[in-house]
């Protein structure tokens, strides 16, 4: 299978290329250096050079606070982008799966987002990947869309990442305890995309549509981090935790609105045999590979 991925650089693009690579199929990885999908006529000669049987779309403008002053920039890559290669993707008859976000949602709910729940992102980047999902279910037919939260990795800069540093720094830290999701391993993610890839390939019946992917059990940034620094400790990659005092959002304000309650539901991804993964376990193979 000749696989056609963008936003090789991200923690999504990184972790999807070390999933591939023990397999035969074929992956044409690229970077927003090398392949601008707001860029019709690069996207055009991509596709038309390696005509893949898939494309898998890890590309996306993250900075959530950032997304409030540009907002041209953020549709551009997270709803254009997505359009153009949706278009393409159309032309030459394959799907394409693009990842979007819970941000989607207001955060108000109490009980697991549904994949037809109703939609209110509070800021850009979440109106922005919006924007994304409907411009893909629109250019194309064949599409998964993979909601995701709260992502950590070995690799860039995420939730894990800022707390290993922040550990070595400080004695105490204050961490938000009044939002909750689900973390998400990217390494889990890009395996459950590959898996998706590969009942395509095999001709099984497949359901086109939107879907939700994100770890099993629910908890807040403070229970995350709390998380966090006991494996830490245990594993040696700390010396030793730092003191967690919990904030509300509002001790902690930032330039963009974050949902309180962004818990997804990942029941409908059961017809292709993907369950929602236990990011406990998934952190102390992260963990490990930072040590």
């Amino acid at each position: 299978m000749r696989i056609l991925l963008t936003g090789k650089n991200g923690q999504l693009g990184r972790c999807f290329q070390d999933v591939v690579l023990p397999t035969n199929h074929e992956l044409f990885a690229f970077a927003s250096s090398e392949l601008d999908i707001t860029n019709i006529e690069e996207v055009s000669a991509v596709v038309s050079d390696i005509q893949p049987d898939i494309i898998v779309n890890a590309a996306a403008y993250t900075g959530v606070d950032k997304a409030e002053i540009e907002s041209e920039q953020v549709f551009l890559v997270n709803a254009t982008g997505p359009e153009i290669l949706a278009k393409y993707a159309a032309r030459l008859n394959i799907p394409l799966i693009h990842v979007s976000t819970d941000y989607v949602f207001d955060g108000a709910a109490v009980e697991p987002y549904q994949v037809f729940d109703k939609t209110n992102p509070q800021g850009v980047y979440g109106a922005s990947k919006l924007a994304g999902e409907q411009a893909v279910a629109v250019a194309c037919e064949k599409y998964i869309i993979l909601r995701t939260a709260w992502v950590f990795s070995e690799y860039g800069n995420n939730f894990v990442q800022t707390m290993m540093r922040l550990a070595k720094e400080r004695d105490e830290l204050s961490v938000v305890a009044d939002q909750y999701g689900c973390p998400t391993y990217a390494g889990d993610l890009a395996q459950a995309i590959l898996q998706i890839c590969e009942q395509y390939k095999q001709g099984e019946p497949f359901a086109w549509g939107l879907y939700h992917y994100c770890g099993d059990i629910p908890t807040s940034w403070h229970g995350f981090a709390r998380t966090i620094f006991a494996k830490a400790e245990a594993l040696g990659v700390i010396v030793k935790r730092p003191q967690l005092k919990a904030i509300s959002s509002d001790q902690y304000p930032t330039p963009a609105k974050r949902p309180e309650y962004s818990v997804m539901s990942t029941k409908a991804l059961s017809r292709f045999g993907v369950q929602a993964p236990s990011w406990s376990s998934s952190l102390n193979f992260v963990l490990d590979k930072l040590k």
